[in-house]
């Protein structure tokens, strides 16, 4: 029962997480495209019901804790990209985005290109894109200092007395810390239900250039790459091209209804396997599958939670995230840091992911991995 608790908690914390840390973005990009509040509602509700039906079925054929969460940084690039087009034109941008990402799958040329990366170069890329998770947990005690201060101290004394449950305790007392200092406004709490809106997609040449070949780019360096990288780093062999398919194909059915873009989670993933999750890691998967579970509940409720998530404070979610990956943190740069012939370009590969580094619209995870292989092959001692 116990470790029914700890997957279940595991999945749980994980869409906590991936769902408000980020709703706000998708709400900013339906608002740039011309939609509606309920429009919202609905992109969340085709999303949700994805992220969760694919969560499961890859998660239980592999065996491994693969769990597909939307494009956060693919929603940062669209509310500036996608200003000036259309609903219809956006919609077509993203079968766009889609079918570019299935094709890189099923010719498995992602795949052969990860299956030569490092695997320490792989934990040190993981472990700079969540160091920031870790350390805003202590920046956001200046905001928060009795909720943050008080998790933090759920979770120490969970780790000692009651490992299983940290994580779960660490959410209740945050949640209730937050009621009780008046941090939680309830006067937008209604009950209402979501509703499918089909958009028809318009395939126009200048959006599909604009908007749909940098979200392709987006999703596969900035999401799709720390992805592989999380199950790498956990020792677990990812079934890239597979992982690629399903999304990507699915992707292009669920466009027109809002479905921007889907890839693999890289943060909310290694919460899942952690060992809080399950002692086993060969049992891990079933806090992915937990976390689909949540993901299509969540679709379900969309019109309701996205008032109940405006009424959070942001810093409690991004510090619930922050504690949650401390052991994959501390993880992942002992695993980085195992052979001295990789330390130096690890250490690159980190503070290149860790820092706010963008270049052609990629983000630093892809340029933390180039800078590490960089760094590689020039010290390389034949």
């Amino acid at each position: 029962m116990s470790q029914l608790i700890s997957r279940a908690t595991a999945g749980l914390v994980a869409v906590i997480i991936g769902f408000t840390s980020s709703i706000a973005l998708i709400y900013q990009v339906v608002m740039v495209l011309g939609g509606t509040p309920d429009l919202v509602a609905s992109w969340v509700l085709m999303l949700g019901l994805a992220m969760g039906v694919s969560s499961i079925a890859l998660s239980y054929y592999y065996k491994v804790p693969i769990l597909i969460a939307w494009s956060t940084t693919g929603a940062a690039l669209l509310i500036s990209s996608a200003q000036g087009y259309s609903l219809n034109q956006a919609v077509g941008a993203f079968m766009f985005s889609a079918a570019l990402v299935f094709l890189s799958g099923i010719t498995g040329v992602f795949e052969k290109m990860m299956n030569k990366i490092p695997s320490q170069l792989a934990c040190a890329m993981l472990a700079g894109v969540l160091v920031n998770f870790g350390i805003d947990v202590f920046n956001f005690m200046n905001e928060l200092p009795l909720v943050i201060g008080l998790m933090v101290a759920v979770y120490l004394c969970g780790k000692r007395y009651f490992p299983r449950f940290a994580m779960l305790a660490v959410v209740v007392a945050g949640f209730l810390m937050a009621g009780v200092t008046g941090q939680i406004d309830t006067s937008s709490w209604q009950w209402k239900m979501s509703e499918f809106a089909y958009i028809a997609p318009e395939f126009d040449l200048n959006a599909m250039i604009s908007v749909g070949l940098p979200l392709f780019i987006v999703t596969m360096t900035s999401q799709n790459l720390p992805g592989i990288a999380v199950l790498k780093a956990h020792q677990y062999k990812a079934p890239v091209s597979a992982a690629l398919n399903v999304t990507g194909l699915l992707n292009v059915f669920i466009a027109p209804f809002g479905g921007y873009a889907i890839n693999l989670a890289a943060i909310t993933a290694a919460i899942c396997m952690s060992p809080e999750a399950d002692k086993d890691p060969s049992k891990r998967y079933w806090a992915s599958i937990a976390g689909g579970v949540f993901y299509i509940i969540m679709a379900l409720l969309a019109a309701t939670l996205v008032g109940l998530v405006a009424s959070l404070p942001q810093a409690l979610i991004l510090a619930l995230a922050g504690i949650a990956l401390f052991a994959t943190i501390a993880s992942s740069l002992q695993q980085a840091l195992t052979e001295a012939y990789y330390t130096e370009a690890a250490i690159v590969t980190f503070l290149v992911t860790a820092s706010n580094l963008t270049l052609f619209s990629v983000g630093s995870a892809f340029w933390g991995i180039v800078a590490g292989t960089v760094t590689l092959v020039m010290t390389r001692k034949d």
